[in-house]
């Protein structure tokens, strides 16, 4: 089985994600993205390659990214400890100093129990298939050993977190004199930053799940678990409530009636203002096949062109560099502004979608009026072979629910990548008719 998913390797830390692990696969990553640098200009002037390293507050983190550190210093690479930070600030500081790598100790949404390790290439952005291809086959083979001075050195990234809250500032087009936001940080690596950031970005500011202890990451709290959100926005009155979860790469919100504003939503009202200050390039949004109906009726309607891909940050952010386009994301939250981040950003996100409620005067309910969300029913069918999606009964199915719902709904069926499943998704315009059709589909995937 492969060690890379879809997102960096993950699992049960000190389970499959041992120290052990952790630093065998830091030396082949020394290994692999060194290659073509040994005798470069910069090696033969005597300086070593250099890297990123951070985590989430997660314990298990600790261990992990004290092994990582570990495995690059003995493979003559200097490392930069940045300390408990969000995913997207590491691959900005990446970027903002020219390091060669970085490394995000982070399991993003999943419990405490859990970890992982994401590596990012020069620039902050994620590794290709091919490249972590080649790092899993060099974790196997000869590792680099340098003595004496040659060996890497581990420093503090003292001003890490500084950087990035300026970078968030600097990106604004508008400040949040006025409003009252409410942050739930999910106990996790933007408890700190988002709430100094959204105060000195000139919001009135309460914090809600800004108290990690190492094990209370994700419980209860942030983008997966909105209701103590909606709860306070309501309590406080509250103009809008922003949820990270604990990477803080995503981005959920709530308007001042405690209503959930989803990744879709949040990427037609950024689009609409993206394209009305000229700084949507070629007019068009980059989104996943989940992404709602709603989404795309309403950018039709404004003239905006969307481009659709797999389930997945990364294949967005893919389509997004083939095209050069500036924004793109998922309904989980996963929103990418190309112009300020290389991966999704739950902080800048939150920052631009209140900066534009700032600027036009209007509730957040308001602007998500711009797009009006069709019912969606997905269910999970498992214990049944992924190819059963493309057998005839099943696409005689299909076809026969996607006449049925015509332009007032759509079906999708697919397949996991991991496991015996197919996933049904139904969209319609009501959501007695989308779980009717949903239901019915998955009778005739199951067989």
């Amino acid at each position: 089985m492969a060690l890379f998913g879809t997102d960096g390797v993950r699992g049960l830390a000190n389970g499959p994600l041992t120290a052990d692990l952790a630093l065998t696969l830091a030396q082949a990553t020394a290994v692999v993205l060194g290659q073509g640098r040994i005798a470069s200009a910069r090696t033969a002037a005597g300086k070593r390659l250099k890297a990123v390293v951070a985590r989430d507050p997660r314990v298990s983190g600790q261990f992990l990214s004290a092994a990582v550190e570990a495995g690059l210093a003995s493979s003559g690479v200097d490392v930069l400890d940045a300390g408990v930070l969000p995913t997207p600030a590491t691959a900005f500081l990446i970027a903002d100093i020219d390091a060669d790598f970085g490394v995000m100790i982070s399991a993003s949404h999943n419990p405490a129990p859990d970890n992982g390790i994401k590596i990012f290439a020069r620039g902050g952005v994620k590794l290709p298939d091919d490249v972590e291809q080649r790092i899993e086959d060099a974790m196997t083979g000869e590792k680099l050993r340098p003595t004496g001075a040659d060996v890497g050195r581990v420093e503090r990234f003292s001003d890490a977190e500084d950087r990035y809250a300026i970078h968030l500032l600097a990106s604004l087009p508008h400040r949040l004199d006025g409003l009252h936001v409410v942050l739930d940080c999910a106990h996790g690596a933007a408890s700190g930053v988002s709430p100094e950031t959204f105060r000195n970005a000139g919001a009135r500011v309460t914090v809600i799940g800004a108290d990690p202890d190492g094990i209370n990451i994700n419980d209860g709290y942030g983008s997966t678990h909105l209701e103590r959100l909606s709860a306070e926005v309501l309590r406080t009155g509250a103009d809008v409530g922003i949820a990270h979860d604990g990477d803080a790469d995503r981005c959920l919100a709530v308007d001042a009636a405690g209503t959930v504003v989803d990744g879709d939503q949040i990427m037609a009202v950024l689009a609409v203002a993206m394209k009305r200050a000229g700084r949507l390039k070629d007019n068009t949004l980059v989104t996943t096949v989940m992404s709602n109906l709603g989404l795309h009726r309403a950018m039709d309607a404004h003239g905006i062109h969307v481009e659709t891909t797999g389930v997945g940050d990364r294949y967005v952010l893919e389509r997004m560099t083939a095209g050069g386009y500036s924004l793109g994301g998922e309904q989980s939250g996963h929103v990418i502004m190309s112009r300020f981040a290389t991966t999704g950003d739950g902080v800048l996100t939150g920052l631009h979608l209140c900066a534009e409620m700032a600027r036009t005067g209007r509730t957040l309910a308001d602007l998500v009026s711009v797009m009006t969300v069709f019912p969606q029913v997905l269910i999970n069918v498992r214990g049944v072979e992924r190819t059963r999606a493309q057998d005839a009964d099943v696409l005689a199915a299909v076809e026969a629910a996607t006449l049925e719902l015509g332009d007032a709904g759509r079906v999708l069926l697919r397949p996991s990548g991991t496991e015996p499943m197919v996933r049904v998704m139904v969209e319609a315009a009501s959501q007695d008719d989308a779980q009717r059709v949903a239901e019915e589909l998955a009778e005739v995937v199951r067989g």
